[in-house]
């Protein structure tokens, strides 16, 4: 076995002549049935976990009559499927069987099978549920002890170790890997989506409620999302026409810069975006894109009294189509008053954190508890 060398005891054989035990060159005692069902369960647990995506609870209730088999209705073809018994959700659902889960499926129902060709049914513990399920052709039972019962959590986590360890796989810093076999499921629903499966596909397979829980599972890295960005770009680039990637001219690049320059105000700044005209034919004062500077209140302030004197002019004179247009501007103008009044308050006044000062911090007293005699 791998060049080792072993020491087996004279009454350590089964019925075909093979050690059950041994001591190896450590002197350590070893159990070959036992290694070999660890390994082999470990295997199995592995490969059905990785290609499926299911939960440990749904993997121990795999039965022989598990697999079943659908008719595509456009071409015809006969493909396999892995029914999934519900587990934290009520809803059945189906797993595509690939020829690599076809294969790990298949070893396990030899091992299990009996002397008669069928497939023992045993009763299993839900301990969701806290019932005993009915008996059942379950895939993962194994005989211990003399007798035929299905695997434990404990028996398929101690063979994902076993396995781990023998890889000799190591994390960043140097430890040996463990790997949950809740692991998995999430390499499998990321596998899927950065492989190009839709969300709400992994999200029926995987058996969520809602398609947050699957995406929560998906580990989306740095590197694909920069090159999932980069390609989204190129894509949209050989979209638009050919003429928008020319070089800006001198003309327009100076029209450009002088739209911003036109931007400046008396009272500020226009907001209007490039390339768009006034619209409100450069009555700034009413106009809602008007950006006031602090520094030119004084200046809204006189105008605002300006347009008093000529709305009360205007009453006395009899000019009643002026008035109108005067009281807007008015309007305007006390709104924007009031704004800037309202801002230059905020940066102003100091917000309250919440934090304590520090003679707030030494002023606090602690009272000690009365020390108490040996005799209470």
């Amino acid at each position: 076995m791998l060049g080792e060398t072993f020491r087996v005891p004279r009454f350590s054989k089964c019925a075909d002549g093979r050690p059950i035990h041994a001591w190896d060159a450590k002197g350590t005692r070893r159990s070959f049935a036992g290694e070999e069902r660890s390994a082999f369960w470990g295997w199995a647990a592995i490969e059905i976990l990785r290609h499926t995506g299911i939960r440990i609870e749904e993997l121990l209730e795999l039965g022989h009559h598990s697999i079943a088999s659908y008719k595509l209705p456009t071409t015809g073809q006969t493909v396999p499927l892995l029914p999934i018994a519900p587990s934290k959700t009520d809803q059945e659902r189906l797993v595509l069987v690939t020829p690599e889960l076809a294969d790990v499926l298949s070893t396990a129902v030899s091992r299990v099978r009996g002397s008669d060709g069928r497939v023992p049914v045993l009763r299993s513990y839900d301990h969701y549920e806290r019932v005993w399920n009915p008996p059942m052709p379950l895939l993962f039972q194994d005989r211990s002890g003399g007798y035929l019962r299905p695997l434990s959590r404990a028996t398929i986590r101690r063979g994902l170790n076993i396995t781990l360890l023998a890889s000799g796989l190591t994390d960043s810093a140097g430890d040996p890997l463990i790997f949950q076999p809740h692991d998995f499921r999430r390499i499998f629903i990321t596998d899927s989506i950065l492989n190009g499966l839709p969300p709400h596909i992994a999200q029926v397979i995987a058996g969520h409620d809602h398609i947050g829980t699957t995406m929560g599972y998906a580990a989306i890295y740095p590197t694909d999302a920069i090159e999932a960005h980069r390609a989204f770009i190129a894509r949209r680039r050989a979209l638009r026409p050919a003429d928008e990637d020319r070089t800006v001219t001198p003309e327009e690049w100076g029209e450009f810069l002088g739209h911003f320059e036109r931007r400046n105000l008396a009272l500020g700044d226009c907001g209007r975006a490039y390339g768009t005209d006034c619209a409100h034919e450069h009555a700034c004062v009413r106009c809602p894109v008007l950006i006031v500077h602090a520094t030119e209140r004084p200046r809204l302030v006189e105008i605002r009294d300006n347009l008093l004197t000529r709305i009360l002019e205007a009453e006395r004179e009899g000019w009643l189509g002026k008035i109108e247009g005067l009281q807007s501007c008015l309007t305007h103008a006390e709104e924007k008053l009031a704004q800037l009044d309202a801002q230059i308050s905020r940066k102003q006044k100091s917000v309250d954190l919440g934090i304590p000062t520090f003679r707030e911090i030494v002023a606090r007293t602690t009272t000690a508890a009365p020390r108490r005699g040996l005799r209470d």
